[in-house]
Formats: C-alpha cells, structure tokens, sequence
C-alpha cells in the first residue's frame, strides 16, 4: 500500500481523529497512488495514523476511512459503515413515503459519500476521489442493504471540480424515478424532483426546522425568503398561517410550490408566490411599508471559500438587517445560514449587527441546526455546518 508520510508535528489533528489532512502538511508520498487511492498516512516519525483516500488534486489530499490499523478498507468496510449509518436512522425508515439522509458523509465515517431516500428511492452523491473510486461497490452495498425501488445520482456539484472530478448524474439501478416523488413530512406531502431538484431534491436537513415554524404560525402573514418549492410556507399554512408570500429566484420552484399548495389542499388565497431576487423584493417592501408577523429566511451558501467570507457575511447582514425592518413589534424570525465557514458565533455577531442598525431590539427564543439524520461527528465540527435562530423583536 502507498504511504504518506506527513511533516513534522502535522499529526495532531489525525490523532484527534479529524479526518481530514490538507496539501501543506505532506512532507512525501512513496509509491504511486491514485486518485483515491486508499494510502497509509504516517508521522513523521513513521507512526501509523490512518488509512485514507489520497486526492492529489485537492488541497484536502487525504481524508480519513478508518483510524484502526487492523481494519481494510474494502467490501467489508463499507458494508459494516452503511449498516451502522442505516441503523441509526431506524426510526425515519418507518414511513413508506418518509424522505430523510441515510449516509451523512465524514460524520458517518465515509467521506465525501451522501446518500437520502426519498420514498422508495435513493439518491446517491459522490463528491470526493475515495468515495468516486469506490462508487460502484458502495452502490451496490446500499442495493443489496435496502432494495430500493431504484437507485439515481446526483453527484453534479461544483465541489467535485476540486476533487479533480466532472460532475456527473443519472439512473444508476433499479428503476428509474418518475418526474415527481410525493413524500410526507409530518402531516405534510411535498413533490420532489429528484433530478433536477436542488441537491438531492429536497432541503432534509430542515425537516425539524419547518416543523417547528408551526408553532409560531396560527394566524400569521409569513414572508418565506429563498422560498424554494415551498417546504416552510406549506408547514405554515397547515397550522393556520393566514397568508404566505414566498420569494425565489426560481420559476420552477415556484410552480413546484404552487403544486406542493394543490397537494396539501390548501386555498389559492393563503398564498403568494413572486419571482425574483429576494434582496431587492424586500427592498420594495420596505420601501412600501408592508411588514409581516413572520419571516423565514433560509438562503443559499453565502460563503464558499475563507476569500469570501467578507462579502459573504455583508450579505447575511443585509438580508437581516431587511428583515428586521419588515418585522411587526412582536414579530418572529427564522434566519438560516449553511455555509460552513460561518459559525455559530459568527453569525449570532451578523444578525445582532443587522437588528442593531434596523433599530430594534431582539432576543434568540431558540438555536436551530440540521436535523438528526445529518448527525456530526464530535471530532469533525465542519460538519455541523446548518445553524439558524428564531428571533423575537420588539
């Protein structure tokens, strides 16, 4: 087996169990890996560390399979982390039509590997070399585990260009998905589009997000910024929110919340769908005077990268501090961020930044994460990348 041997100290986060180890702490490879490549990673004094799937392409060139020295990463393996992946998820499998996330990545003790179900079927991603080169035998495990109705990739995302991979998706076994999957979330349905949908499809890991928004809804004006297919307007409506108006960019995601509204048998007259850049939109609301009992705001990732941190965090300000203007005395928000360089503290500095400037005065009545199908490793705080408040304003 290929090895590689790190600098001298670079070690620490290993024995930590991080699971990642990036370009600038090695100090050489012997032997010839591919991408992928499942090497041994040693100190610098040759102490054994981990076996990892090596990326020469990436700045993350190592990520972390196992810290056992006697464990092989083979078939084995991979069964024996899907198994234990699956059965933490026991509880959510119990609804045919139930979605939720089966394999959650490096907090699952495989790296760059997601899989969710949706109904009766899965949807793969593959978005590091280990997981790309052993693709077809995890695919055929989940098969084997689970059999689905079929099985369909979605590995199309921008971070796999950094991995030295193309994206790529499509019908991968069984049958193929129709156009639109009906799952049930709580007493909700919603129609998921698989293959084109963003993500997977679906936004899982707001399933207990979305739910809670119930709480606060009975009789309500709800803004839903970022609205997508509608996931927290309908939550809404079926706890007697009096009205919604949903923002997005997107056309189709909004044809799909109009079909979500249909599906839940909920009156035309409860919502409002606009199609547009949410800044600007809730400029004009502003501009107009019109406010709202509730606003969610869960927008996409602001930050990819430490360079745009910046401008990244001005722009959650901004969304914010709009907010906090368009909120009635007493008003509630639900505000989101996902990107993983924004942490929790971070972004509680952001959003106490924008209700300073809008002038009000707020509370944080609860913290919010991902749900707990996308558990995080203890020793991988990367993973707990979703974090959200619910602010009262005054």
């Amino acid at each position: 087996m290929p090895q590689v041997i790190l600098k001298s100290g670079r070690q620490k986060s290993l024995l930590r169990r991080h699971p990642w180890v990036f370009s600038g702490a090695v100090e050489k490879v012997e032997g010839d890996p591919g991408p992928g490549e499942t090497v041994e990673v040693l100190s610098h004094e040759g102490e054994f560390l981990c076996r990892a799937a090596y990326s020469p392409s990436s700045q993350i060139a190592l990520r972390a399979w196992t810290f056992d020295a006697g464990e092989e990463v083979g078939p084995e393996f991979f069964r024996s982390r899907l198994e234990q992946a699956i059965g933490f998820r026991a509880p959510f499998l119990k609804l045919s039509d139930g979605a939720c996330r089966l394999v959650n990545a490096e907090s699952d003790g495989l790296p760059g590997v997601i899989v969710d179900r949706y109904a009766g079927f899965l949807v793969g991603q593959f978005l590091s070399a280990g997981s790309e080169r052993h693709r077809g035998e995890i695919v055929s495990q989940l098969f084997q585990m689970l059999s689905p109705v079929g099985v369909y990739e979605r590995s199309d995302a921008d971070v796999r260009l950094k991995e030295g991979l193309e994206p790529r998706s499509g019908h991968l076994l069984g049958e193929p998905p129709p156009p639109l999957l009906v799952i049930r979330e709580k007493t909700c349905r919603f129609l998921v589009d698989i293959e084109h949908g963003q993500k997977t499809g679906f936004y899982l890991d707001q399933a207990d997000n979305r739910a809670m928004l119930a709480g606060y809804a009975e009789g309500a004006e709800v803004l839903n910024g970022f609205s997508y297919t509608g996931g927290f307007a309908i939550h809404a409506l079926k706890a007697g929110a009096g009205r919604v108006t949903n923002i997005d960019s997107s056309p189709a995601a909004l044809a799909l919340a109009t079909r979500n509204r249909e599906l839940n048998g909920i009156d035309e007259r409860g919502l409002e769908n606009i199609e547009g850049d949410v800044f600007q939109v809730l400029r004009r609301f502003r501009d107009s005077r019109r406010t709202f009992d509730l606003i969610v705001l869960d927008p996409p990732k602001f930050v990819e990268s430490q360079s745009r941190l910046s401008r990244g965090s001005r722009g959650y300000k901004d969304i914010n501090l709009l907010a906090f203007k368009l909120l009635r005395p007493g008003g509630v928000l639900f505000t989101f961020s996902c990107s993983g360089l924004v942490g929790p503290d971070l972004f509680q500095m952001i959003v106490a930044a924008a209700a300073l400037d809008a002038g009000r005065n707020a509370q944080i009545i609860r913290v919010l994460t991902q749900g707990p199908d996308h558990p995080t490793a203890l020793h991988f705080p990367e993973g707990a990348y979703l974090k959200g408040f619910i602010c009262r304003a005054a």
